[in-house]
């Protein structure tokens, strides 16, 4: 690790294979908090690079549990979390709309972070038992149209540098790992982030991955679309801005997709658009984003386009039916 350190104080970027090995080294307790942390620090505090966010995601996919999946289609939604805007779970209800309008998603996540409510505090307040057992898994998959995995469960390394992180309290290039690490490296994800620098980076990432991607970002700082303002999306055939008239949807005010002071609050609101009761505002920030994921996944299909369709899935029923089968067959 020393010799590690000594290159970032001497302003020089560490390569894939080294972030790996440091990854590897971290799972075996090679190294202390201390060295831990100051790692950490040296790479937020310069920002971290494509090469060096890959080889922390090799390790940690090395050293992890993974599912095969592969004769699926499948997409996952999430973002990269840590933008300080405490919103409902957005993305979390945005894949059942995805999965009710007849599209597979094998969405990752974990607990909340910045927010009351991560994804998987929603779904365990719905008496959601978390699985890493592949038959489930693809039985959820087939049944619901939509698996989750729960990330303690797959990325084993992520639990060696929790206190560190815990402690630090302050965001760190693990905080943009959880998205690129899903079990069972799906064909196609819709990831938001925070800013358009993590944006860029998530860009590079994915075209050094090879895989389908759509990254999104909101100009005031949400890791999703929020409709609080324009946004922009980038996948490997188009770049575009777009606003929430673009979309034939309102603007909407931070407050009304606020998630609350307590996981129940969220809970609440998550219910209530799958159950066709929300707020026209909060339906519409989900059908944005699920609008935007299955465009990714069909090229056939534009954004524009795809608001229909999400919106046919949430005010039919069919989002909140794949939403309970989920729940009967994970609980």
């Amino acid at each position: 690790m020393k010799q590690y350190l000594n290159q970032l104080i001497e302003g020089e970027t560490l390569t894939r294979e080294q972030t790996h090995e440091i990854l590897l080294g971290i799972t075996r307790q090679a190294f202390n908090d201390s060295q831990i942390a100051a790692l950490l620090m040296a790479l937020q505090t310069r920002g971290v690079t494509v090469d060096e966010l890959l080889g922390l995601r090799d390790g940690l996919l090395e050293t992890g549990k993974h599912v095969d999946l592969d004769g699926y289609n499948t997409l996952d939604i999430v973002g990269t979390g840590g933008d300080g805007k405490n919103t409902f779970n957005i993305s979390t209800c945005a894949a059942f709309v995805i999965a009710g309008a007849g599209y597979k998603v094998t969405k990752h996540g974990n607990g909340a972070s910045t927010s009351v409510s991560g994804a998987s505090t929603v779904l365990e307040g719905h008496g959601v038992r978390f699985t890493d057992d592949p038959d489930r898994l693809r039985r959820s998959l087939d049944e619901a149209g939509i698996c989750y995995f729960h990330a303690p469960l797959f990325a084993y390394g992520m639990k060696f540098v929790g206190p560190v992180r815990r402690a630090l309290g302050v965001p760190t290039c693990f905080n943009l790992l959880g998205p690129l690490v899903n079990p069972c490296h799906p064909k196609n994800s819709l990831h938001g982030t925070a800013t358009q620098a993590q944006q860029r980076l998530y860009v590079r990432a994915h075209q050094k991955i090879g895989d389908n991607y759509g990254v999104v970002t909101s100009y005031d700082g949400y890791d999703e679309i929020s409709l609080t303002s324009g946004f922009k999306l980038v996948t490997p055939h188009f770049e575009k801005m777009f606003t929430p008239k673009d979309l034939g949807l309102n603007y909407v005010e931070p407050k009304d997709i606020f998630g609350g002071q307590t996981a129940e609050d969220a809970r609440r609101i998550f219910d209530a658009v799958l159950e066709g009761t929300a707020r026209e505002e909060q339906k519409s920030v989900v059908l944005a984003n699920a609008a935007c994921g299955v465009s990714v996944m069909d090229r056939n299909l534009s954004v524009e386009d795809s608001i229909a369709l999400c919106r046919e899935s949430l005010e039919s029923g069919r989002a909140l039916a794949a939403f309970r089968r989920f729940c009967e067959i994970n609980s």
